[in-house]
């Protein structure tokens, strides 16, 4: 037996399904998860010693590949000052006005300790800041599994088939408006009958946890004009987008601003880091200075906001999302290309270096769309990829990411492998 089926099998004596994040268990996509004890550039390595270009990159936050250099000595030397105080520290300070300076939106930010708790404070904030109780999401955008948001949620609720989690109370739930991503039509509506009841629309503005799903033209703009009209907070998740897609975001790559924005991720550099911020007079009501309270003991901890500074100077380098679209544009391109010389159903694209693989003749545009995917199709594909030694997020309704560390050698070797695994599925 190979010593990640050992490690698996023991996990899950002590851990629920072995794991401590559904999609790692590989309940959608069948087999053993391998254990990956490594990381370098754009590979990892499992405990049975096989190698794997990496297009999961720690969900996204892995921009500049794993282990960097930089951010590694970052990382060495915070630990020696301490690893965490509970108190003040100057890195902070510096992380947050760094982020209001690079994300178009932000005018105050406080950072926390995951994209979860980013949202769920930006909710309860726009409810705070409004005085009113309801808010809408959208059919396969996931937000963080606090209870109001896991409501036809994406990510792995979506994998596993329950849009909706047990433990969410109906009552809850019914303060969640849930309507159809890039359906502006839906969303006029929902105003005229509405408006003066929601708090907050939250949305991913380029959806990533239904598989990836760009906005259409118009969508965003749509929201921002209704919101504004209404009095309502328009919160973009970029926990996913946020740095990934462009240096300022989503929200820089669309010109359409938030009132609030949530981060995570790629802000942390691969530590455990979130944030939520953005007006001012909003962000004020928060306490110690307002009435919302949120607070959390390991907020700005001072070896993640060194991972996270040393990762965010890193991207502010010239050129440097223009090659990372550039990476992701040649890896789609190159499997697109091997899908149609083995006569496969497929489709690829990417937004900055987030990538969408579908196994569907065009792109999907909604969440209906992304359900009409050969789901087996891509699980047989996947097991394929792994064997060959390519990493793919072990999910059909997952987005992937490229890094700074993929270069040519990886795409060959990727596309190769793809050419194999396409023409398994004839």
């Amino acid at each position: 037996m190979k010593r990640s089926q050992k490690l698996f099998q023991h996990a899950q004596l002590f851990i629920p399904a072995g794991v401590n994040s559904p999609v790692r268990a590989f309940r959608a996509v069948g087999g053993t998860p391998p254990f990956i004890q490594r990381g370098k550039g754009a590979q990892v390595w499992d405990a049975d010693g096989n190698a794997y270009i990496d297009y999961v990159g720690s969900w996204g936050a892995l921009v500049v590949g794993h282990a960097h250099p930089e951010v590694v000595k970052a990382v060495q030397r915070a630990a020696e000052r301490g690893l965490s105080f509970g108190a003040p520290t100057e890195p902070e300070v510096e992380l947050a006005e760094l982020l209001c300076k690079l994300v178009p939106s932000l005018e105050k930010v406080r950072l926390v300790s995951s994209g979860t708790e980013a949202a769920m404070s930006a909710i309860r904030l726009a409810r705070g800041f409004t005085g009113r109780a309801r808010i809408v999401k959208f059919e396969g955008c996931y937000h963080g599994h606090a209870d109001a948001l896991l409501v036809k949620a994406g990510s792995g609720a979506l994998t596993f088939g329950q849009p909706s989690s047990a433990g969410v109370p109906a009552e809850t739930a019914a303060h969640t408006i849930v309507l159809d991503y890039n359906n502006a039509f839906a969303l006029e509506k929902t105003f005229e009958r509405d408006g003066a009841e929601i708090a907050a629309v939250i949305v991913e503005p380029v959806a990533g946890n239904m598989n990836l799903v760009p906005p259409r033209p118009g969508f965003l703009e749509t929201l921002r004009k209704l919101c504004a009209r209404h009095g309502t907070v328009l919160i973009f998740d970029e926990v996913m987008s946020g740095f990934r897609v462009a240096l300022g975001g989503a929200q820089a790559l669309y010109g359409v601003k938030p009132d609030l924005t949530t981060l995570g991720k790629v802000i942390g550099g691969g530590l455990p880091v979130g944030a939520f911020g953005g007006r001012r007079d909003i962000m004020d009501r928060i306490a110690p200075l307002g009435p919302v309270y949120q607070a959390g003991t390991l907020s700005g901890n001072p070896v993640a906001v060194a991972a996270g500074l040393a990762t965010l100077k890193i991207i502010q380098a010239p050129g440097f999302f223009d090659r990372l679209a550039a990476t992701a544009r040649a890896l789609c391109e190159g499997l697109g290309r091997a899908a149609r010389e083995s006569g496969v159903a497929f489709s690829a694209q990417h937004v900055g270096g987030m990538l969408g693989l579908y196994f569907r003749a065009t792109a999907p545009v909604s969440y209906p769309e992304v359900l009409q995917c050969d789901k087996e199709a891509f699980n047989r594909f996947f097991h394929r990829m792994l064997a060959e030694g390519v990493y793919l997020a072990p999910s059909a309704y997952e987005a992937g990411f490229v890094s700074s560390a993929h270069g040519a050698a990886e795409l060959e070797k990727t596309v190769g492998a793809a050419k194999k695994a396409f023409a398994a599925l004839r």
